[in-house]
């Protein structure tokens, strides 16, 4: 077994070939972030393991100071290893073990169901290293988007479906206009407009600001952008980042103009998106991304837990004193949920 670390550049076409198994895998996702959404002080490191020539694995890593983590970030939805078919997932872990003999490494974003992830768990533990996970994040998700839109909108409770209804048609009897951007010469005038919008609402500044307008071009290039705006009078209202990726339709970004509450224009442009989605796009499933947020259960059926883990060697101070805040962390909730 042979394991290096690498730049995105250096990659080899053999390890290329392992990306795009998810959205969050593709070689377009990666690149973006590795040129946009990067901390001070910190570099990606791809860890690309090899078994008898051939890449068996590869690891999307970050490093800071010294100290490895996921290559992940606030838009991050889904971190998993990358594995060849076939491979020895208890070997990538063996790999891996060697970057978390002095510092712990901390990976997020993680279904740690995922079959690779728990061979190479394996390999951890051949290894000493300690697997210390903790919830992440919410995921909520509508599996059954082949259903229709009829068919959906009908499974939503009487009160938000008649909300929807109810504000959709006053708007469009208003005259707004709403347009989704695949790409090509609305782009930039798109981007422009969600931009604006995210200036104009609720929501706090971006931590990498050129992260969403490069994801954007990097997705219309794929073909798998629908950059949804609705306005009225001129005047933009709301503006929406989805992607569609393997018959799923995943919402990314929302903003809308909060002086425009009072016509809904964020209720509604994601019924008329979600709409579109599953009409032309055909798309099996919608994903609303990472968080909780309470408007989420009105749309989707299902919630999944995201999870982040801490690999620590009990054996290195810094790995000790991991594993006991760890596990004084989970008392500490223990006692909170029993009311003690």
């Amino acid at each position: 077994m042979g394991a290096a670390l690498v730049s995105f550049a250096e990659l080899p076409p053999e390890a290329r070939a392992l990306f795009g198994g998810d959205f969050f895998s593709t070689l377009s996702w990666y690149e973006t972030v590795v040129q946009t959404a990067l901390p001070p002080e910190t570099t990606a490191d791809f860890l690309v393991v090899q078994h008898q020539g051939a890449v068996a694995g590869v690891l999307p890593l970050a490093r800071t100071r010294g100290v490895w983590s996921s290559l992940t970030t606030p838009y991050t939805q889904l971190w998993q290893p990358l594995l060849a078919p076939g491979a020895d997932a208890a070997m990538v872990g063996t790999a891996l073990a060697d970057l978390c003999r002095r510092a712990p490494v901390r990976l997020d974003a993680m279904d740690v169901s995922c079959p690779a992830w728990i061979g190479i768990t394996e390999g951890l533990r051949r290894a000493g290293i300690r697997t210390l996970a903790f919830a992440h994040f919410g995921n909520w998700i509508f599996p059954g988007a082949a259903m229709g839109w009829d068919a959906y909108l009908a499974s939503r409770t009487g009160a938000f479906r008649e909300l929807i209804r109810r504000r959709t048609r006053k708007l469009l009897q208003a005259g707004a206009r709403f347009q989704v951007i695949g790409g090509g010469d609305g782009l930039a005038g798109g981007i422009a407009a969600y931009e604006a919008m995210h200036a104009k609402s609720w929501k706090d500044t971006e931590p990498f600001p050129d992260f969403i307008p490069a994801l954007m071009r990097a997705c219309a290039a794929d073909g798998t952008v629908r950059l949804g705006v609705l306005s009225l009078d001129g005047r933009t209202l709301a503006a929406q980042l989805w992607v569609v990726f393997g018959g799923t339709g995943m919402l990314l970004k929302l903003a809308h103009d909060s002086s425009a509450d009072a016509w809904s224009p964020g209720t509604v442009l994601t019924g008329l998106m979600v709409q579109r989605l599953m009409t032309q796009d055909a798309v099996q499933a919608l994903d609303f991304g990472r968080g909780d947020d309470d408007y989420k259960r009105q749309w989707m059926s299902e919630r999944r837990q995201l999870y982040g883990v801490i690999l620590a060697n009990p054996l290195w101070p810094a790995g000790a004193v991991a594993i006991a805040k760890h596990t004084v962390g989970r008392l500490v909730r223990g006692v909170r949920k029993s009311g003690g």
